[in-house]
């Protein structure tokens, strides 16, 4: 079957850093589109970035210039390089498989930005 699994959640202090991975499995990765969203506590779901099987990249303007999508089809790995972190940034951090009309998603990792 199909799983996604993300890691690479942790606290970390303002200005910090963190790479998120999603690896996935049951699926031909390197045909899939890539996204990464964040869900913060009682708020919704909040698309991050894109990377297309073309490698095209699209990000949200909230974190546009601070994270970097990038994807390594020979380990079937996503990746979120999250630079200048803010508090903001705080939430579960999940990715996602999508390809027409098949979506799937990983369980999440959190993502503390605190001082």
């Amino acid at each position: 079957q199909v799983q996604l699994v993300e890691s690479g959640g942790d606290l970390v202090r303002p200005g910090g850093s963190l790479r998120l991975s999603c690896t996935a499995s049951g699926i031909i990765f390197s045909t899939y589109h890539m996204r990464w969203y964040r869900q913060a506590p009682g708020k919704q779901r909040e698309w991050v970035a894109t990377i297309l099987s073309t490698e095209t990249t699209n990000y949200a303007d909230s974190v546009k210039g601070r994270f970097t999508i990038s994807r390594d089809n020979a380990k079937n790995t996503v990746y979120l390089q999250m630079n200048r972190l803010k508090p903001e940034d705080t939430a579960v951090y999940l990715c996602s498989a999508y390809l027409v009309a098949r979506d799937y998603w990983g369980q999440g990792t959190q993502v503390t930005v605190s001082s």
